[in-house]
C-alpha cells in the first residue's frame, strides 16, 4: 500500500498551492464592487415595487369596502341620485363579451401571421409585414377607436355604437401583441425538431403544426394572456365604439354596452352627489366608491389573468425527456 508523504514545512510553494491561495484571499475591490451591484440591484427592485405597491394598497383600501357580492350582481338601472344601490354586472358583462370576441379575431391572425413570418416569410413582403406590425405596436388606442368606428359608420352610418365595434377597436391593440410573443415563442423553437421530422418526409405545414406548434404552445398561450390583459383596461376606444349605457346588455351586434373601465370614467366623471343636510340615504361619495370598487374587479380580473397564463405555462411547456 502506497503513502503519499506530506511536504516538509518550509517548503518551495508549488503552483497549485499558489494559485489556491490567490482563489481563498479576499480581494477588497472585488468586496466593494459586489457590495455596490447587490445593493444598486436592489435598490432598483425597490424603487420598481413602490408604485406597483402603492397602487394596489390604494385601490384596495378604497375599493374593498364597496366590493360585495350586491355590487357584482346589479347592475345601474333605475340608481340615481346618492342612492346606496348599483353595480357592475352589466359592465361585467361587457368587459367580458367584447375581450372575449376580440379575442376571437386577434388571435387567429396574430399566430398565422406569426407562423408566417418565422416559417415562410422571405422577402420583400415579410419585412413590410414586420414593419406594420413595428408600427401599430405604437398606435395610441385614441386612433384604434376612430379607425373601428370610421369603419362602421361607413356600413351603418355615423352614430353607430356596438359592442362588435368596441371589439374590432380592441383587436386593432391586439394583433401586434399576439404577433410579437407568438413570433419569438415560434422562434425558441429548436432547428433540430423541424429538421427532424422533415427528413422523416413529413410536409412543411404538418411539421408547423404536428412539431413547432405543440412545442411553443405554452409560450403562445401566455402570450395570448398578456395580450388579453393589455387590452381589457383600455377606456379610450370603447368611449367612442361602445358607448355607457346603464342596463344590461348581451348582444355584441345590438345596442351599447357598458365596460368596467368606462364604468370607473363615468363614475369618477360624475364626482361628489349633491345631498341634501341630514338626509341619511343621500351618498355624497357613492360615485367614487363605485369607482374604486371596479377598479379593483378589474384589477383582480387582471391578476386572474395572469395567473392563468403562468398555469399555461406550466402544464403546458415540453417536458425534458432527457
Amino acid at each position: 500500500m502506497t503513502t503519499t508523504t506530506p511536504a516538509p514545512t518550509g517548503a518551495a510553494p508549488t503552483p497549485a498551492n499558489d494559485l489556491r491561495a490567490q482563489l481563498e484571499a479576499h480581494d477588497p475591490r472585488r468586496k466593494r464592487t459586489d457590495l455596490i451591484m447587490r445593493v444598486l440591484i436592489t435598490g432598483a427592485f425597490v424603487l420598481a415595487m413602490v408604485p406597483l405597491v402603492s397602487v394596489a394598497w390604494t385601490v384596495l383600501s378604497h375599493g374593498v369596502e364597496r366590493f360585495d357580492l350586491d355590487f357584482l350582481q346589479y347592475s345601474m338601472r333605475g340608481v340615481y341620485g346618492g342612492m346606496d344601490a348599483g353595480g357592475i354586472y352589466h359592465a361585467i358583462v361587457g368587459t367580458v363579451e367584447i375581450t372575449l370576441f376580440a379575442t376571437l379575431i386577434s388571435v387567429p391572425i396574430g399566430l398565422l401571421t406569426a407562423v408566417y413570418l418565422v416559417e415562410y416569410g422571405r422577402g420583400a413582403l415579410a419585412k413590410a409585414v414586420t414593419f406594420f406590425v413595428d408600427v401599430m405596436t405604437g398606435i395610441p388606442s385614441i386612433v384604434a377607436g376612430l379607425f373601428a368606428y370610421a369603419l362602421f359608420a361607413v356600413i351603418f352610418g355615423p352614430g353607430i355604437k356596438m359592442g362588435v365595434v368596441g371589439s374590432v377597436a380592441l383587436s386593432v391593440l391586439m394583433i401586434p401583441v399576439v404577433v410579437r410573443s407568438c413570433e419569438e415563442m415560434l422562434r425558441l423553437v429548436p432547428n433540430e425538431l423541424r429538421e427532424a421530422a422533415l427528413a422523416l418526409g413529413v410536409p412543411k405545414w404538418l411539421v408547423v403544426i404536428k412539431v413547432v406548434l405543440r412545442t411553443a404552445v405554452a409560450g403562445i398561450g401566455t402570450g395570448i394572456m398578456l395580450a388579453i390583459a393589455r387590452v381589457i383596461g383600455e377606456t379610450a376606444p370603447l368611449l367612442i365604439t361602445v358607448g355607457v349605457v346603464d342596463s344590461i346588455n348581451f348582444n355584441l351586434f345590438d345596442g351599447r354596452m357598458m365596460t368596467l373601465p368606462v364604468f370607473v370614467y363615468r363614475q369618477f366623471q360624475q364626482g361628489l352627489v349633491p345631498c341634501t343636510p341630514g338626509d341619511a340615504s343621500c351618498l355624497a361619495t357613492i360615485n367614487y366608491d363605485r369607482a374604486w370598487a371596479a377598479a379593483l374587479t378589474l384589477i383582480l380580473i387582471v391578476m386572474l389573468l395572469n395567473l392563468v397564463g403562468r398555469l399555461i405555462t406550466r402544464f403546458f411547456a415540453p417536458k425534458n425527456l432527457g
